[in-house]
């Protein structure tokens, strides 16, 4: 049974999609639907929701991040007893680790390298701890989206993420 955490994960990282590659990182809070409708019937409305099942997840975009490095941005992010989870959608180059253990630290090289794939990492967690992550790895040579979930693909970020639902 897919979790509502990987269910809003995917919406999430679907409606990414459509606008494409190249976004820069973009940060959602998630907050329960009924309380939503309840508390913002207007924005509810101009949003398109019109009932809520219980337990269901609305992502609510947030302000850029900025020009800052993610984890110094964020560490500057503190969400309330409001939110009850949070996304990040991320674009990063990897390389296999053959190709990683011979490049130094330049980017440069890093971008121009042949087995360089393009990932969109989309990550959700909530206060309980619960992480969910769908991995989208850019096509090649005219081959379509590749796409992974798993609990615990970037734990890491799941763990910065989750000290931005500290109170």
């Amino acid at each position: 049974m897919t979790s509502v955490l990987l269910s809003v994960v995917a919406e999430v990282e679907g409606h990414l999609a459509e606008a494409g590659w190249d976004q820069p990182p973009q940060l959602f809070a998630l907050v329960d639907t009924e309380e939503l409708l309840r508390a913002e019937p207007q924005l509810a409305e101009s949003m398109g929701l019109v009932a809520a099942r219980p337990g269901s997840l609305t992502p609510i975009a947030q302000e850029p991040l900025g020009d800052a490095p993610l984890d110094e941005a964020l560490a500057s992010v503190v969400f309330g007893p409001e939110v009850l989870g949070v996304i990040l959608a991320h674009e990063v180059l990897v390389l296999p680790p053959s190709a990683e253990a011979a490049l130094e630290e330049d980017l440069t090289v890093v971008q121009e390298h042949p087995e360089r794939r393009e990932v969109r990492m989309t990550v959700g967690v909530l206060r309980d701890g619960t992480r969910e992550s769908l991995l989208r790895l850019r096509g090649q040579d005219g081959a379509g989206d590749e796409r992974v979930t798993g609990s615990d693909l970037v734990p890491g970020l799941s763990e910065a993420l989750l000290a931005t639902l500290d109170e």
